[in-house]
Formats: C-alpha cells, structure tokens, sequence
C-alpha cells in the first residue's frame, strides 16, 4: 500500500518549480502587422544561473527581452518573471530587477559617487554605494566626473547602477560592445561576481565567446522561437559532432578521433606531421541553428 503522506502533490510539486524558477514563459507571442516577432515560444530560466539568449538581428530577442522586462506588452502567452507577470508590473517587482541596456544616458557632469548614490535613492534596500563602486572596480575613479571616464569605465557605471538596487535579476543587453579584448575580460569578471553572488542573470550578446564563458546555458533564437536550448558545451549536439582530424597530408572527419590519431601514429613512425583535432565551436553550431529553413 502507497502512503498518500510520502507523495508529493502536483499543486506542491508546481510550487517548488516555481521558486526555484526566476523567469518562465509558455507559448509567448508578439506580432507587429503581419509580422511574427515571437510566434510561440516557451522558456524556463533557473535562479541563480547565468543564462544567455542568442540570435541574429530580427530574431525576436530584444521583443522577447522586452516583454520579461515588463516594457513591452505580449499578445498571448503565459509569462511569469519572479512569481509575477510584467505586463501587470508594479514598482514593488520593478526594484526586484536590475537592466543594463545596450546604450545608456548619464549625467556627464555628476561624479561616479554622486550618480551610484543618486540612483541608490530609488530603491527601498539599495547596496551600499561604495561597495557596488568598489564591486564594478571604480573606487579610484569615485571622485571622477562621468564625461571623463573612458567607455568600458563608463559600461562600468551602468552596471553600478543596474546593480544599487540589489536585484534578484539582472539584464544584460550586449554588455560589451565595443570593448577592446582586455576591458572585455574584466567585464567578464565583474559579471561572475555578481553570479557568485546568487543574482540571477540574463544575457543577450552576439559575442559567442562571451556566452560560452559566463553563461551555464544558453537559447537560440530563430524566427521567433527556440530552436536549441542548453549547456555551451552540447548545444545542439556539439559535443557528440564528428571530429575533424588534420594533418600535413589530409583531413578526415570521423566518430573516432583517437583511433584515427593511432593509425597516423603508426604510419608516420610516432609524431604526426601538422596534427589537430577539432569538434564543431559555439559558432559552427550556432550559424547551422538560426539558417533559414530550405
């Protein structure tokens, strides 16, 4: 006989769903006139994890994005982002979130200081100030007026004040564009901080690198929908994908790169000529993902 006490409900078993889920969406969809921006598309994001959306320009991100943001009103669909819907947001949800867009407008005469404490005010259990300047690596430039930092300082200063408010979950719009190769990887460390953290983060980037190194998973988007869904590292099949064997004298793909790599040894009496072994990238899989269907 089954004891009824040691079976989870389903209404229980919905509930803890729920709170370890920060942003779920079932069927979501969003025309502009004849247009399929988003045309039916379901997505779980965990809390706590650093989550990466990807897709090519007209994809339907930035609707989708906008819609969990709660600035943009959806058509259909079930969306539910930290246990409350955005399109019935109030100012209470509103400080549960932190945005960094893509481009940003400062007051370029306040310092640093004066700008993180300014919009520290906003929020009923803001950071300390000091401490998320400290966090986003500006202690020495506190005192520095806004125009004068260079721009990945000033990328910087949004993400300060994307993070005063001590958010639950934070948006990440192509956080660094037009960073050069050492800003970029600074930004990363800040950004896996703040993962380290607990804060829930959703990244949206063209930079394939940067989503294989901050992001746990990762959803791309193509036409309006998912069209893979997963770990950088097996998106889409990638880390069961042929492997490509190269060498001075040819190239082969195969199922079995190691024995490949034996009979070469053997052939060439010990050290192969020109020798490498590569699987599918991020990229690869990602350009084969959003083609157009044929």
């Amino acid at each position: 006989m089954v004891d009824r006490a040691m079976v989870p409900c389903r209404p229980c078993a919905e509930d803890a769903g729920r709170m370890t889920t920060a942003i779920h969406v079932r069927g979501l969809a969003k025309r502009y006139g004849q247009t399929r921006a988003v045309d039916g598309l379901d997505l779980d994001i965990r809390r706590g994890e650093v989550f990466a959306i990807l897709g090519p320009n007209g994809a339907g991100k930035s609707t989708t994005v906008e819609i969990l943001e709660g600035y943009r009103k959806r058509d259909a669909g079930e969306v539910s982002v930290l246990g409350v819907d955005p399109g019935r947001a109030t100012r209470q949800w509103r400080a549960r979130l932190g945005i960094v867009l893509q481009t940003a407008n400062d007051a370029a005469e306040l310092t640093v200081r004066e700008t993180v404490r300014h919009f520290a005010g906003y929020y009923p259990r803001p950071r300390d100030p000091d401490e998320v300047i400290e966090k986003v690596g500006l202690t020495e430039k506190a005192g520095t007026r806004i125009r004068k930092l260079s721009g990945g300082q000033r990328r910087r200063v949004d993400v300060a004040l994307g993070v005063i408010g001590n958010p639950e979950l934070l948006f990440l719009d192509e956080p660094t564009t037009g960073f050069d190769p050492e800003a970029r990887r600074q930004f990363w460390d800040l950004i896996k901080g703040l993962a380290a953290d607990g804060t829930t983060i959703v990244l949206t980037t063209h930079y394939l690198d940067e989503a294989e190194a901050l992001a746990q998973r990762v959803a791309v988007i193509a036409r309006g929908r998912i069209v893979a869904e997963g770990d950088p590292a097996t998106l889409g099949g990638r880390a069961s994908a042929r492997a490509k064997v190269t060498w001075a004298d040819g190239v082969v793909e195969t199922d079995t790169p190691t024995r490949t790599v034996l009979e070469l040894s053997r052939r060439y009496d010990g050290e192969v000529p020109g020798l490498a072994v590569t699987r599918p990238t991020l990229e690869d899989i990602y350009l084969t993902l959003i083609e157009a269907p044929k």
